[in-house]
């Protein structure tokens, strides 16, 4: 790990004034992602902007029948918090799918949604990776991509999001709150996380020397939430495929009402149309929406296998949904 300056900021506002002042400077919360990429020399910030003293770390009614999640709320206490728990189910599932409870200790909210990706060719420096250094190549896209993006990709990027959280979120429809220099913006989630395009390195809406504060919820939906992973250890390792859902139940037939996937792209995945097309069985609302869902995936020769099980995951999930309700 290089050296690096370390300031503490005491507000919001004094750490994007803080951020200003040194547009190269990072912030730091959890360190659970950032430190690991210091250790690795990824990321090499001359400067830290540590925020853990400045609040935003309640979850509050925002008076409109939804709540507002603090930044700085622990993992550990959002999927604890019992609004969450009770109201959106979803949420509470993925995060706790996400990490093991040590890690949920340290993680925020808002560092949760600045994950970075995983990418085995991002880790690597002896790797070409545009993300990690533009204009390098991707050295994924001919190589070990098994566990890579099937949807959104580009020439330039096959990487994947991690973030179990943001898949939940973006089925909820959250909003990302930012302060910065120019003052309060907000940020759909739909629109936080940017695809590769030909500038993989650029993957949120965040402008310079902006600060998350806070994400707002609406108000919380009815019906059954589910959120399903697969992974290949059991023992909190990222989604091969994950899958959030709301869906209805008649009976012993299903609908969806929310769909979101995990692991498939830069940034959770959900295609409105695929979802509120009527109740069927399990298997045939599954094959239906994973049709529409996935429509445009442009796999390699070796993750193409993650068009089958999106369908799969799908499909477990909505049984799932059907098992809660009997």
């Amino acid at each position: 790990m290089r050296p690096f300056a370390y300031q503490r900021a005491s507000s919001a506002r004094e750490a994007v004034a803080m951020l200003a002042a040194r547009p190269q400077a990072r912030i730091i919360a959890g360190g659970t992602n950032l430190l690991d990429l210091m250790k690795l020399q990824i990321e090499t910030p001359a400067h830290l902007v540590d925020v853990n003293g400045i609040g935003l770390d309640t979850v509050e009614p925002d008076g409109a029948g939804g709540l507002r999640l603090g930044a700085l709320v622990r993992n550990t206490d959002l999927a604890a918090h019992d609004t969450i728990r009770r109201q959106y189910g979803v949420l509470t599932r993925a995060l706790v799918a996400g990490a093991s409870g040590q890690l949920r200790n340290r993680a925020t909210t808002a560092g949760n949604l600045m994950q970075r990706t995983r990418c085995p060719y991002f880790y690597s420096t002896a790797m070409a990776c545009n993300k990690r250094e533009p204009g390098s190549g991707c050295d994924a896209r001919e190589g070990a991509s098994a566990n890579l993006a099937i949807l959104g990709t580009s020439a330039a990027c096959i990487a994947t999001h991690p973030s179990d959280m943001a898949v939940a979120m973006r089925a909820l429809d959250a909003v990302v709150r930012v302060l910065g220099p120019a003052g309060e913006r907000s940020i759909p989630i739909a629109d936080f996380h940017r695809l590769p395009g030909a500038t993989p390195e650029v993957e949120t809406a965040l402008q310079p020397g902006e600060l998350i504060t806070a994400v707002e919820l609406p108000a919380p939906l009815g019906g059954t939430h589910v959120y399903r992973k697969v992974r290949e250890r059991a023992s909190y390792a990222f989604a091969t495929v994950s899958v959030a859902l709301i869906a209805r139940i008649d009976g012993e037939r299903v609908a969806i009402e929310r769909l979101a996937f995990g692991g498939l792209a830069a940034k959770p995945w959900r295609v409105e149309a695929a979802e509120r097309r009527g109740f069927g069985t399990p298997e045939e609302i599954a094959r239906d929406a994973a049709t529409v869902a996935l429509a445009g995936a442009r796999p390699t020769d070796r993750n193409a296998y993650k068009i089958e099980l999106a369908q799969r995951a799908l499909h477990a999930a909505l049984i799932d949904a059907l098992e809660q309700n009997r």
